[in-house]
């Protein structure tokens, strides 16, 4: 169960954010980290996987088709967090969830979706949210609903636009701590679009940096984030050190010129 991009051309209108993108192929278990600066693609590279925009080229996932599939047949096979939080609506969080449930695992008995319910919900530590209604929650309450609403249909690609841009530190660690759980547990694939560094150094198997005029890098975190590279796609003058643990992290020491390259 791999998922593989040849070719591929996506944008909006008369305007291509990517042309002709191809991908190393991402194997089964990976949970990839999707950076680079404001304005690149990310969020458009994730709707276009998720069938959100028209393509040009070739995106399979488990060889299947991504850009033939049914949307019915594409709903259990996909996991798409928008960036947006999910509005406040009056439902309470427990409705919502089981709601995303059904619809897109109906084949499911009514325990084995409360099982389900019931473990991501605890997996993520809210279960304290489960009666309350979206409409009294934070954002950050709400984002992290959002997140239940995809893991708990189990799919195999799960695409998480800014999953933690509305959380603290505690919760950004539990969400990527689930992510990285269902990833091991079920041999998902994970592209997590965000703008933290150190976060995707610790947790993600491969980093994905997006840089201007739709130029893309894969590979594992030691490989892609080296202070040339963030040089040339952040503009920054930065070093890859190890903490005191032996975790890698960046240092961001002063904005360069426009002229670096």
């Amino acid at each position: 169960m791999t998922l593989k991009l040849q070719s591929v051309t996506a944008g909006y209108r008369n305007r291509s954010v990517f042309t002709g993108l191809t991908l190393p192929e991402i194997p089964a278990g990976s949970l990839v980290a999707v950076v680079g600066p404001n304005a690149v693609g990310k969020s458009t590279l994730l709707k276009s996987i998720a069938g959100l925009l028209p393509i040009a080229g070739t995106m399979t996932f488990a060889g299947e088709n991504l850009a033939a599939m049914t949307a019915h047949h594409r709903i259990r096979r996909v996991g798409y967090l928008p960036q947006p939080l999910p509005q406040a609506i009056p439902l309470v969080a427990y409705e919502t969830v089981f709601s995303a449930c059904r619809s897109a695992c109906g084949d499911w008995s009514r325990e084995e979706t409360e099982l389900a319910i019931e473990e991501v919900f605890g997996t993520l530590g809210i279960r304290q949210l489960a009666l309350r209604r979206l409409s009294e929650m934070s954002g950050g309450q709400r984002q992290m609903v959002g997140l239940a609403q995809v893991l708990v249909r189990q799919a195999p690609l799960m695409l998480l636009d800014e999953p933690t841009s509305a959380l603290d530190l505690h919760w950004q660690l539990n969400v990527l701590n689930a992510v990285r759980d269902a990833t091991s547990r079920t041999g998902a694939i994970a592209l997590v679009a965000s703008h933290d560094l150190n976060l995707a150094l610790r947790y993600c198997d491969q980093i994905l940096v997006l840089s201007p005029g739709g130029q893309a890098v894969l590979g594992t975190p030691a490989q892609v984030l080296t202070p040339k590279l963030l040089a040339k796609t952040y503009g920054i003058e930065a070093r890859i050190e190890r903490c005191s643990r032996g975790h890698p992290i960046v240092l961001a020491d002063r904005p360069l010129s426009a002229s670096v390259n």
